[in-house]
């Protein structure tokens, strides 16, 4: 089969299209022939290396995908051959105490397709059992790869963490990549009034096609001044991020008191300072969130199948143009997610 492979950590050329023999699963586990596999800023951060981190190189990247599944071992045999199938990206050991309460996500061994084993961009890959979950019918393979991962993150980040309600106001920081796009959807379902930022105008007029009711533009715009504004002076009850570093003190300018803030990443930097007076005398929240619950992914997905949650897709790529996907990421192109065609009928459904 064809396969992305990592052998050391690097730029874009590390990225290596080659030929391998097709895995076998084991006791527990399903082959899935692969339709479609969706990019993740993980992705960038598996590629480059992260200084104290250390992955099982060489290996597949690739957080998300879709496709049938063409293999089982023992005690899989549950999984029926044939069935067209969305992969639930993280793998818990299934037995310990997180586990057992549905937060898997928890689990002191929990990892992630294409981080901490073999992932997605390839032909074909081996997962747990417990990992296949029914593709909705309604979406093509390209639409459901393009779900899990960030539709997890955001749910969890906006239901579960921060426990967002009906009337209240959440800003949603860079609507362009894939957790915020979710997130805007998310939020909207909820009853929640939307405010989100991008730097281009494009990327705000998608927001508000999204649900976004009021948008800024964080590169002419100061953005806490822009949610006083939308506010009448009193600022947000929500806020969701990724950013890190570059957003996170307007973020605590931005908050309404009590205030929550969810974040699940720091794409613009690891460390930030914070003005501890804000945070205690407002009595604001600061919330860490990493993806989600298997269970909440079937909630999701049966959202998705109903119409209420849609993938966005940026681009369709041919695998062997992964470089390129990687490409877009880095360059803050996409709105949305960028998907490769892995099989030879991707748009199948």
């Amino acid at each position: 089969m064809r396969a992305v492979m990592i052998e050391a950590h690097g730029g874009r050329e590390a990225l290596r299209v080659t030929e391998r023999p097709a895995p076998e699963p084991g006791p527990g586990e399903v082959r899935v022939r692969l339709e479609a596999a969706a990019l993740n800023h993980l992705d960038l951060w598996v590629r480059r290396g992260i200084p104290g981190v250390a992955y099982p190189l060489p290996l597949v990247p690739g957080c998300d995908g879709a496709g049938v599944v063409e293999a089982v071992g023992p005690g899989a045999e549950d999984i029926e051959v044939g069935l067209r199938t969305v992969l639930a990206p993280g793998v818990s050991c299934g037995r310990c105490e997180a586990c057992a309460d549905g937060a898997d996500q928890l689990c002191r061994r929990y990892g992630i397709l294409g981080e901490h084993r073999d992932g997605t961009c390839a032909e074909a890959v081996v997962v747990p059992a417990r990992n296949i979950l029914p593709k909705p019918p309604n979406l093509t393979f390209d639409e459901a790869a393009a779900m899990p991962l960030v539709f997890l993150t955001a749910w969890h980040m906006l239901v579960q963490r921060a426990g967002l309600g009906a009337g209240e106001t959440v800003l949603v920081q860079a609507a362009g990549s894939g957790v915020s796009s979710a997130g805007i959807q998310i939020a909207r379902r909820l009853g929640a009034r939307v405010i989100a930022t991008a730097g281009s105008e494009a990327k705000l007029a998608r927001a508000r096609d999204l649900g976004a009711v009021e948008t800024i533009n964080y590169r002419e715009e100061d953005v806490p001044a822009a949610v006083r504004r939308f506010t009448g002076g009193r600022g947000v009850e929500v806020i969701l991020d990724h950013v890190g570093r570059d957003t996170w003190e307007g973020n605590i300018r931005s908050l309404a008191r009590g205030g929550r803030l969810v974040f699940c990443g720091n794409t613009s930097g690891p460390r930030a300072e914070t003005s501890l007076p804000h945070v205690f005398f407002k009595g604001l929240s600061l919330l860490g969130s990493t993806m989600g619950s298997r269970g909440e992914l079937y909630d999701i997905l049966r959202l998705a199948e109903r119409g209420a949650l849609k993938p966005v897709l940026h681009r369709i790529l041919p695998l062997t143009e992964v470089a390129e996907g990687h490409r877009i990421l880095e360059e803050r192109e996409a709105f949305g997610k960028v998907v490769l065609a892995v099989g030879a009928h991707h748009d199948r459904r």
